[in-house]
């Protein structure tokens, strides 16, 4: 792993990036992941990825308390999924041999890459068609299918917002605040099962992962500042076209 100030300037920028976009669009996983490939294994590389966001993840699910206590009843429904989910996932990262992983990453790149550009349409599809409250056919469904984010979730990650808005459109969650709330716990809960299993497999490189935490915590604050005054549209192209390049390159060079 080379050690360079170049090698230190650019994992902080991927994740101070990182960090601004998960404020404004989502997906910054599409930034410190690749960034992160170059020096590390895809393995060690994710779950590297994973610990730098982190701290992300809880300070999102902390701004959303006021929503939490509305939406208690959701998340009881659907934490456990969640959480077993990101184990079984997780596992399945640490427990395959590391080539499944890598014959994977461009996949999973374009797979994040098409949610992030399906954002904005769902988000419209989701405000213009108001559920009632859901019937037990629709709860059950939206459970197992919780489940299934959960194990995306603990394997790879990114763009599972978008993927847990969809299926939140259905059980009859008043707002779209309520529904990040809700969206936000359960992707923190995924994310800190992770985290806390890729560390007892030591496949979090922490000399990477603190310095890129800060940098990521200084990148949500300085893109929650500024989120009003940046269009999302440009940002969401530019972090959606570096995933399809990135997944190009991860495909063509193996």
């Amino acid at each position: 792993m080379p050690e360079s100030a170049l090698t230190w300037f650019f994992l902080c920028a991927s994740a101070f990036a990182g960090g601004v976009v998960n404020a404004i669009a989502g997906g910054g996983t599409l930034l410190t992941f690749p960034s992160l490939l170059a020096f590390l294994s895809p393995v060690f590389a994710n779950a590297t990825s994973t610990a730098a966001l982190m701290p992300g993840s809880l300070a999102s699910a902390w701004g959303y308390r006021q929503e939490v206590g509305r939406a208690r009843t959701h998340l009881k429904r659907l934490w456990l999924p969640s959480l077993l989910g990101g184990i079984i996932g997780t596992l399945l990262v640490i427990r395959l041999p590391e080539r499944v992983f890598a014959t994977a990453v461009p996949w999973l790149l374009i797979g994040a890459s098409v949610l992030l550009l399906a954002q904005r349409p769902m988000l419209k599809w989701i405000g213009a068609h108001p559920h009632d409250d859901p019937k037990r056919s629709t709860v059950a469904t939206v459970i197992f299918f919780q489940f299934l984010v959960g194990i995306y979730g603990g394997y790879f990650g990114a763009g599972i917002g978008i993927l847990m808005l969809s299926s939140l459109a259905f059980m009859g969650i008043p707002d779209l605040h309520e529904m990040n709330a809700v969206k936000t716990i359960l992707a923190a809960t995924m994310n800190a099962v992770s985290l806390a299993i890729f560390i007892m497999s030591g496949v979090v490189v922490f000399k990477y992962a603190v310095v890129m935490a800060i940098a990521a915590i200084a990148g949500g604050y300085t893109g929650a500042r500024v989120a009003r005054r940046m269009r999302q549209d440009v940002v969401r192209v530019i972090v959606v076209s570096i995933g399809f390049l990135v997944a190009g390159y991860s495909y063509w060079s193996k």
